[in-house]
């Protein structure tokens, strides 16, 4: 049906609304099928660079599948950064770093972090507050990869200060030892 009324938009003129509608549903269709190629294929082939740009933000922020927000994140990172407001930036890059984070958890428990998928810091103080050290591990060596030269909103010393801060609690005792007399 998508392919139809893409050759239908090759011989009718159609408002450009329509037409971002239409690409946007079918790429989101795409995506959902896991299939990253044709997806790819498919924002190639459209020829405005308004338009590709429109397609990818409204897909984006409709939150679709791990998968699929990781592949527009990284799309839209590579290909329109130039494009975008700095906020904008930001926002996608931080959601590129949380999918990347969210991809090395276990394949069953990433349903539990999805929605912090756009904040990672956050999701890295909810894997230390689950006491999920082993994943906060291989989460922060992640983060340390990714954040070398970029600026979206914190650093590598905001990770090592929300690290300082819950190994501070974990050492914190509320309550005095009293010795047994005999």
């Amino acid at each position: 049906d998508y392919e139809l009324c893409d050759e239908w938009g090759h011989l009718y003129p159609v408002p450009r609304e329509d037409l971002i509608s239409l690409h946007r549903e079918h790429l989101l269709h795409l995506l959902e099928m896991g299939d990253m190629e044709k997806a790819l294929q498919l924002l190639q082939r459209i020829e405005d660079p308004g338009i590709c740009l429109a397609i990818s933000e409204q897909s984006l922020d409709q939150h679709p599948n791990l998968a699929a927000s990781h592949f527009l994140a990284d799309y839209l990172t590579a290909h329109f950064y130039a494009n975008l407001t700095t906020a904008r930036r930001n926002e996608i890059q931080a959601l590129y770093i949380g999918s990347k984070v969210l991809l090395t958890l276990p394949e069953l428990s990433r349903v539990n972090y999805f929605h912090l998928s756009s904040r990672p810091l956050l999701m890295l103080e909810q894997l230390l507050m689950n006491m999920k050290v082993d994943w906060v591990a291989v989460a922060v060596q992640t983060l340390h990869q990714l954040l070398a030269g970029q600026e979206i909103g914190f650093t590598v010393e905001d990770i090592d200060n929300l690290l300082s801060k819950y190994a501070e609690k974990a050492l914190n005792f509320p309550f005095t030892l009293k010795e047994k007399r005999s």
